[in-house]
């Protein structure tokens, strides 16, 4: 309308055009470790403000407001403080958002949505979405799927997953995260797979993504990284970012498949803000603030709202410290989520990958996605592995005689069989009704031997 007014005036809409927008001006008074502190921007500034540090003759560094103090801003940077001087301009930002696309898929990006895979620009979509967002209302979410084929027939016939369900996979270093993630990420029945990678080794993104992920995973696939000697906003931000860019497609009606690598370190970088802030340590040094972030991040994956068709299936990795799985963020992470899965060190140990203990390991959405006979032989078979763990120490010392009891001679005979159908190699990809066809064969096909 203002233009239309003023068209009678020759050249006025172009002239308006080449002003430079309003920008808000403050200035670096103060930086100590990892913390800046900022004035003059105070009456329009918000904790989680965005800011463009702009020190001579260098890129504009990304900043954001993380709380106050004496009447001045605390901020923190998503890159190194290098070239940060007193006096360093710093201009307001628009709120965090990304312009996803379709054309992100098969792509490799940094949380702040910059391709880092050498494969030229990203076309930016049409709208923006919000870093941050808040989980859709409880009272008008729509209710979990049908079950979903993972791909892993220990996932499939003993932790069955529904679509929109969110699990834990629970394991200290070493014990084969990365591949199970790489298995699921190319051979799970879903439209698009988002991996959140945080704090990662930056000598194993390539490792992931060519031997592990693969072509034909990466083609349906958006990968989020933030190495491990990223700042901690951009650790934090790698599963802010993985996030939005999965509610995306879930908007869209497609069935996402989100996999974050690890929350651990997602609290980590939470607690190292949350120092900067001010905030005090608790438990075992966590800030409260990491147990207030959890939740607001985990219960944005799940299903939509009622009539939308697309879910945000949530595979979450929990680095569990020590094997300690009551640790603080384990503890928390697992109440939260829809079922925990555990992978055991000493399964690995003996050869059997995926190293998935089945006996510690539960999806709570099984007795709604599982026919009867299925169910049944679900607990049949996870009864004959719990006696077989129980006696196996006797039978190996010969302390127990074949014949002595039935059952134990039964689970003697069948738990071979059913840790055979456990072991999957990494390229093998089965489905729920495959895998419950291979349990009937090896728990029936023994009767007689």
């Amino acid at each position: 309308m203002l233009f239309q007014r003023y068209a009678p005036f020759p050249g006025l809409h172009t002239a308006l055009r080449r002003l430079d927008p309003l920008r808000l001006h403050g200035k670096v008074v103060g930086a100590g470790g990892l913390q800046l502190s900022l004035e003059g921007l105070a009456p329009w500034l918000q904790v989680g403000a965005r800011l463009h540090l702009q020190p001579p003759r260098q890129a504009p560094v990304p900043a954001e407001v993380v709380g106050f103090q004496a009447g001045q801003a605390r901020a923190l940077a998503f890159a190194p403080l290098e070239g940060i001087a007193p006096g360093t301009p710093a201009v307001l930002a628009p709120p965090a958002c990304l312009f996803v696309d379709e054309s992100w898929l098969g792509r490799v990006i940094d949380p702040l949505g910059r391709p880092i895979d050498g494969k030229g620009l990203l076309r930016p979509g049409p709208l923006p979405r919000p870093v941050r967002a808040a989980p859709p209302e409880a009272g008008t979410r729509a209710r979990l799927g049908s079950r979903l084929d993972l791909g892993v027939r220990a996932l499939d016939a003993f932790a069955t997953c529904r679509r929109g369900q969110r699990l834990g996979l629970f394991a200290a270093s070493g014990v084969g995260k990365s591949t199970l993630l790489s298995m699921l990420a190319a051979g799970a029945d879903c439209d698009v797979a988002v991996l959140a990678l945080v704090g990662e080794r930056g000598r194993e993104l390539r490792e992931f993504i060519e031997d592990d992920l693969g072509p034909a995973g990466l083609a349906r696939s958006v990968v989020i990284c933030a190495t491990s000697d990223s700042p901690p906003l951009m650790r934090r931000e790698a599963a802010l970012a993985a996030m939005a860019i999965a509610e995306h497609f879930a908007d869209a009606g497609r069935q996402v498949l989100l996999m974050m690598d690890s929350v651990t370190r997602f609290a980590l970088a939470l607690r190292e803000i949350g120092l900067a802030a001010g905030e005090p340590p608790t438990t075992r040094g966590y800030t409260p603030g990491v147990f207030a972030e959890l939740p607001r991040l985990l219960e944005r994956a799940g299903p939509r709202e009622e009539g939308c068709a697309g879910a945000i299936t949530g595979l979450f990795t929990v680095l569990v410290e020590g094997d300690d799985h009551d640790e603080p963020v384990a503890d928390a992470v697992r109440g939260i989520l829809d079922g925990h899965v555990v992978l055991d060190r000493a399964i690995g140990e003996r050869g059997r990958y995926p190293a998935i203990d089945i006996l510690r390991s539960l999806s709570r959405t099984v007795p709604g996605c599982l026919r009867p006979e299925e169910a049944a032989l679900m607990r049949r078979a996870r009864a004959i592995l719990a006696l077989h763990a129980e006696m196996a120490d006797l039978v190996r010392l010969g302390a127990y005689r074949a014949g002595a009891d039935p059952a134990v001679d039964e689970a003697v005979r069948l738990a071979p069989r059913i840790e055979a159908v456990l072991a999957q190699g990494k390229g093998e990809r089965d489905s729920v009704a495959g895998a419950f066809a291979a349990l009937a064969a090896a728990l029936g096909g023994a009767d007689g031997a």
